[in-house]
């Protein structure tokens, strides 16, 4: 099966890391630690990774950064007081699409 989506570490910036333009031609999805995910074979995608200086990464390098930075969501929210964890859901484990 053809890979659908491509994985990039991307420090957002704010205004312009995806602009208007891109946000119509490219489906970006965000997940922790500024992992980013892209369309696969995508030269509008591919033009976007290289203006924000994106580090390229494998499905399986993407998941473990995603992985380690939900596990360290998931102790700290392990260490709030009960008050604390009745105002927001223990983070979920998220697995990223091939």
């Amino acid at each position: 099966m053809a890979k659908t989506y491509q994985y990039c570490v991307a420090e957002n910036w704010g205004k312009g890391f995806i602009d208007h333009n891109e946000s119509s031609r490219i489906t970006f999805v965000g997940y922790p630690d500024n992992v980013w995910q892209v369309p696969a074979y995508n030269k509008h995608g591919n033009l976007w990774i290289a203006k924000v200086a994106g580090s390229v990464k494998t499905r399986d390098e993407a998941q473990a950064i995603v992985s380690a930075e939900v596990t360290a969501e998931q102790t700290a929210w392990d260490a709030l007081s009960d008050e604390e964890k009745a105002k927001n859901p223990r983070p979920s484990d998220i697995t990223l699409q091939e």
